[in-house]
């Protein structure tokens, strides 16, 4: 289905895992090598922007990170970043420019666009999040089904297996997540898309949406 490809999702000039996504058509399909590839990346980044602050943990030098967060390689953290106390970072994790990792927000096997927030206590796993993506305090990505089988993006009656048995939620550009929002597993939410408090997202919500529940999706009118 064209409205989740990589290029209808995401403006690739807002992160450094362009060249890397381009290989794709779809989100997902960039989990399973992302760890080999920010491990490449790191190796090139510009000496005199980013330093190796751990083995394979590269982070720019304007970047702020608390004494108390917890990064695991390899890692990148973007210029102007912000990783706060007791964020725990747990490898195979891009963040982008001037983006927000927030108190006790935890990382795993994600890309984060520039710009993106996940500023409290929020749970980001096997997941991308698209430039300017916010999400709201508590809201999480679920990565793993309850019956541990393999993941499936479903919209309507389209079905797209994804051969892992962990995937998050793909968040387009400027997706709003309202907070306490669960995004199960295999969710695809389009850019400029705002999802409301204390909701639970399953499958494709389309681009310019207002995400109220499973059953109301109205159009955005600005």
């Amino acid at each position: 289905m064209d409205k989740m490809k990589i290029t209808e999702l995401y403006d690739l000039s807002h992160t450094l895992a362009a060249p890397y996504l381009m290989q794709f058509t779809y989100p997902w399909e960039a989990l399973a090598g992302l760890g080999d590839f920010i491990t490449e990346l790191g190796k090139s980044l510009p000496r005199e922007e980013y330093e190796e602050i751990g083995e394979h943990i590269w982070a720019a030098k304007s970047a702020v990170i608390a004494p108390t967060a917890s990064i695991a390689g390899p890692a990148i953290i973007g210029k102007e970043t912000e990783v706060r106390h007791c964020a725990f970072i747990r490898g195979n994790a891009l963040v982008g420019n001037n983006a927000v990792v927030g108190n006790s927000t935890e990382l795993k096997n994600v890309i984060l666009f520039d710009n993106v927030q996940v500023p409290h206590y929020n749970y980001v796993g096997d997941s991308i999040l698209g430039y300017k993506a916010h999400m709201g305090a508590g809201s999480i990505t679920s990565n793993v089904k309850s019956d541990k089988k393999l993941v499936v993006v479903k919209a309507g009656d389209v079905r797209l297996e994804t051969g892992r048995k962990k995937v998050g939620g793909m968040l387009g550009d400027f997706v709003e997540v309202g907070c306490g929002t669960i995004v199960n597993p295999g969710s695809v939410v389009g850019r400029n898309t705002s999802i409301y408090p204390l909701s639970m997202v399953r499958g494709f919500v389309p681009a310019d949406s207002i995400y109220k529940n499973q059953g109301e999706i109205v159009k955005r009118v600005d």
